[in-house]
């Protein structure tokens, strides 16, 4: 006996409407001859909705409704019910043809960082990376990685070597990015305040962190931080989202103070001085020279401007920790920044005065 819901029918997901047709009929004595008589519809037709090879149109749904007193709604979502059930087996086989697919994609790392949840079924674990992914199928990933976001993107020995792991790293950006509200980009004010967010250095991640989502949001740009996935070797990336929206990505590779407040103010750089169809992808690898060195003396300028840099230089032969943090206080920095500028220009040795340099941990 069939019972009907006001509310919602739930129907066997492989049974055809028809079934459900042929119950109520039976149930009323009523032949399939006596319905095609009274709908209109022949006897054949009838008997090829019932046993699943005609579906139930909303026009027969209507005609049912006057025969059988069985609302159209009803029938048009059994008809719906039915044929979503009967994509969704379609689909369920296709993807265990791509099942290896899976294989390729860090999703350990990406459930311990609950970017995605772990579930034990491997075709509905496909479905949850394909979801994280946005894209219906693998065949349709690979196609995703030829346009997205630039042709540069493919061209670091990084995403070559570890394509599915770069991808979900900069899916994860995107998706953070979106969730960020941007007034429209100025460049003038995005390049006032970056002087502005010279003292968050001096401040911990959980004062620093807010302050610049917010001004750099403020002005048209989205930061997000993203923890780096084992073996992926990427400190930062930069792309413009949308003409009046960028995005600055950063992980906590190199996990010091120095290292994280240089990869920003670089990325910064690349914002103000390069074109918005560009892509920049910090790892290990040279990138277009002639923009990261660009990218490079931006940052070093407004982390320590040069003429100071050089006075300083010039007063000490060596370089104790006292003259240091006395510096970075005349100039309004982190120590830390210091010594790793001090560090990169061969001035001290890179086992020297690291203690001055605060280290960084995601939560």
């Amino acid at each position: 006996m069939i019972k009907l819901n006001k509310n919602q029918f739930i129907p066997d997901y492989v049974s055809p409407p028809g079934e459900t047709l042929l119950e109520i009929l039976e149930s009323r004595q009523m032949t399939q001859a006596d319905l095609a008589i009274r709908t209109g519809r022949t006897k054949k037709h009838i008997n090829s909705i019932i046993k699943g090879k005609a579906p139930i149109t909303p026009e027969t749904s209507l005609q049912l409704e006057r025969v059988l007193a069985i609302p159209a709604n009803f029938w048009n979502k059994r008809e719906q019910d039915y044929q979503e059930a009967l994509a969704r087996i379609n689909e369920q086989e296709k993807l265990k043809k791509d099942i290896a697919w899976l294989d390729k994609i860090p999703v350990k790392s990406m459930v311990n960082l609950k970017w995605i949840k772990s579930l034990p079924n491997r075709i509905d674990q496909m479905r949850e990376v394909l979801k994280f992914f946005g894209v219906a199928s693998p065949t349709q990933w690979d196609r995703w990685l030829e346009e997205y976001p630039e042709a540069n993107f493919r061209k670091s020995p990084t995403f070559k070597s570890n394509p599915s792991a770069v991808a979900a790293w900069l899916r994860k950006g995107l998706l953070n990015a979106q969730e960020i509200h941007c007034a429209p980009y100025k460049a003038s004010e995005f390049q006032n305040i970056l002087h502005g967010m010279r003292s968050l250095t001096l401040e911990p991640p959980e004062v620093f962190q807010p302050q610049m989502i917010q001004l750099c949001a403020s002005v048209g740009v989205a930061v997000v931080f993203v923890p780096e996935l084992p073996k992926l070797r990427i400190s930062g990336a930069t792309l413009w989202l949308t003409p009046t929206k960028a995005l600055i990505q950063l992980s906590l590779r190199h996990k010091t103070d120095d290292h994280f407040w240089f990869t920003f103010f670089h990325e910064a750089g690349h914002i103000l001085k390069h074109g918005k169809t560009d892509f920049f992808l910090e790892d290990e690898t040279c990138g277009d020279k002639q923009k990261e060195d660009e990218a490079n003396k931006f940052a070093s300028s407004i982390l320590i401007p040069q003429r100071a840099f050089k006075n300083f230089i010039s007063r000490n032969r060596r370089f104790s920790k006292e003259a240091i943090k006395e510096f970075s206080s005349q100039i309004g920095i982190s120590s830390g920044i210091v010594v790793g500028r001090l560090q990169h220009e061969k001035l001290i040795p890179h086992s020297h005065c690291n203690d001055l340099k605060r280290s960084f941990r995601w939560a």
